[in-house]
């Protein structure tokens, strides 16, 4: 009788077992690292031992598996936009995380104060924000529960370019040579730039926007992407037709008169990471001369809102291509 109670307790404890394990739990916690305040591309490049210090921090999320404690998870470092943190950029974070990928949210403005940069494009640029994304990728690579070979960054708009030019590798050699991103997922990311030197990262990139989008528009996406292909760089893109900047969202296509639309700006980037002004050629180096520039090409007024089609097939699309480049290859 003694055995028989025994072994019922013992199925038991494996039923709760197994019912724990099937369903996801997860682990948070908050990253605190040492970043900088570079202000362009070239500060980087040039000047990065001189760049003012700054305490960066993110939320990293991993999942838990009570029968491999000592497991380590693909990461992949989430990018917010010009506005924050948005809910459908938290949405595609939890779906990874129930795919069992660990996640990490960068928190490049709430760390400096910012809520917003939308209509300035100053306060915390590109530059910073891709330096803030390899400090931490270098210490997460640290984490005993991250697998270093296996982190991808995803980003919308701001973030978007964060993602992509993070791939850029005059810039990524000037912040480190010790981390890699796996793959990079760049959401409708500011194109207009022409980069003299055409060398990216060896790892993947792949670019979602929208045909109808007046904030970052499509076009100078495909051109770069053309460009980058011939030069086997790693590379594709999807345009979803009739879809504006924050495609993905479930907000409703509306009018904000303070973004800066870019449709008719092609900016020049020097291999030393100067952006230069149309037709002066003038590096946009400063917050004074990146207004001065922008003067010449942008206009203020942009659409911004979702498109049930395209954000159905972005969600799956990220998910695939995650999964592909993280999990199989």
């Amino acid at each position: 009788m003694r055995k028989k109670t025994i072994t019922i307790y013992k199925t038991i404890l494996l039923l709760l077992l197994t019912c724990l394990h099937g369903k996801a739990q997860f682990q948070k916690e908050t990253i605190y690292f040492e970043s900088a305040n570079p202000f362009s591309l070239n500060d980087i490049i040039v000047d990065l031992g001189d760049q003012e210090k700054q305490k960066v921090y993110g939320e990293l999320t991993v999942p838990v598996d009570s029968l491999q404690a000592n497991k380590k998870y693909p990461l992949i470092i989430g990018v917010a936009g010009s506005n924050g943190w948005k809910k459908h950029h938290l949405e595609y974070l939890h779906m990874y995380q129930e795919m069992g990928f660990a996640t990490f949210e960068l928190h490049s403005f709430k760390s400096r104060g910012i809520l917003s940069t939308v209509g300035s494009q100053d306060q915390v640029t590109i530059a910073a924000i891709i330096l803030d994304a390899y400090r931490a990728l270098e210490k997460l690579a640290k984490h005993p529960k991250i697998n270093k070979n296996k982190v991808a960054i995803t980003g919308w708009s701001l973030g978007g370019g964060v993602t992509l030019f993070a791939g850029w590798m005059p810039l990524k050699k000037a912040i480190t040579t010790e981390v890699n991103f796996a793959a990079h997922l760049a959401f409708y990311p500011p194109c207009f730039i022409n980069p003299e030197d055409l060398s990216f990262t060896k790892a993947p990139i792949h670019i979602l926007i929208g045909e109808a989008d007046n904030w970052t528009p499509a076009a100078p996406c495909t051109d770069l992407v053309n460009k980058l292909a011939a030069q086997n760089t790693q590379i594709n893109i999807t345009r979803y037709p009739e879809a504006h900047h924050g495609f993905d969202s479930e907000e409703p296509v509306r009018r904000n008169e303070k973004g800066y639309s870019f449709k008719d700006c092609l900016f020049d980037l020097t291999a030393e990471g100067d952006i230069l002004m149309n037709y002066l050629k003038i590096p946009m180096s400063n917050p004074t001369l990146q207004k001065v520039g922008f003067l010449f090409c942008a206009k203020r007024g942009v659409n911004i809102g979702g498109n049930s089609e395209a954000r159905k097939k972005s969600f799956a699309f990220a998910k695939d291509f995650m999964k592909q480049k993280l999990l199989t290859e």
